[in-house]
């Protein structure tokens, strides 16, 4: 299956968006890029995606690292999932057979792990890897969703976009995959925006059951 690929550079002083102008010349067809005047946060990024998505009208949206944390061959079991499988979402889970994740130190796939424990007790969503980046949506959960009401801009976004999914009836399947983290940069992860993750899955629970989702 050819993938299309969008790469979302916010003024990344690492020269992306420079490397990908160049891979554009020989991927002209399959390679876009989308620039924005500074960070941002994760969440806007990935919604920046979605729409530009939308718009150009792909069946099957996917979100991923592009720092071969995510191996891209594994796209290929997110979109059977979806396509085949009957899933309106079909995350790439680090935890749904064990715990998949190579290169990681302890404390850090821990709380990662008790994490995702956390929002399950929280939220009621069987959902194994809560906080998983690595997901394909239909495009019609998308265009469902409220976008432009997502509250969370930050390590939260994944929980908050599949616990609006669950609550608006979509079906949620898991797909395991192993999680290699990266050999070169710096992970953004710390106690601050573990601590969003926290007191944001309370919030979203409190706000759903005043403020119902709209099911599908």
């Amino acid at each position: 299956n050819p993938f299309h690929v969008l790469i979302i550079d916010d003024n990344s002083p690492d020269g992306t968006a420079k490397i990908v102008k160049k891979l554009q010349k020989e991927f002209p067809e399959q390679l876009f890029l989308l620039q924005r005047e500074g960070k941002l946060g994760l969440g806007t990024a990935y919604i920046a995606g979605f729409k530009w998505a939308i718009e150009k009208q792909y069946d099957f949206i996917f979100e991923m690292d592009a720092d071969f944390s995510h191996n891209p061959k594994d796209l290929l079991h997110l979109y059977a999932a979806c396509s085949e499988k009957g899933a309106d979402v079909s995350i790439g889970s680090r935890y749904i057979k064990g715990i998949n994740v190579v290169n990681w130190p302890l404390g850090r796939v821990l709380m990662s792990y008790f994490a995702s424990f956390y929002v399950r007790v929280i939220t009621g969503m069987k959902v194994a890897d809560t906080t998983a980046g690595f997901v394909c949506y239909r495009r019609q959960v998308l265009e469902h969703l409220n976008l432009d009401a997502v509250k969370f801009k930050g390590y939260a976004f994944q929980i908050e976009m599949k616990f609006s999914a669950y609550k608006s009836g979509f079906t949620i399947k898991e797909v395991p995959i192993i999680f290699i983290n990266r050999e070169l940069g710096v992970s953004k992860m710390n106690s601050s925006i573990f601590g969003e993750a926290i007191w944001g899955v309370i919030q979203l629970k409190w706000n759903s059951i005043f403020h119902p989702y709209k099911k599908r």
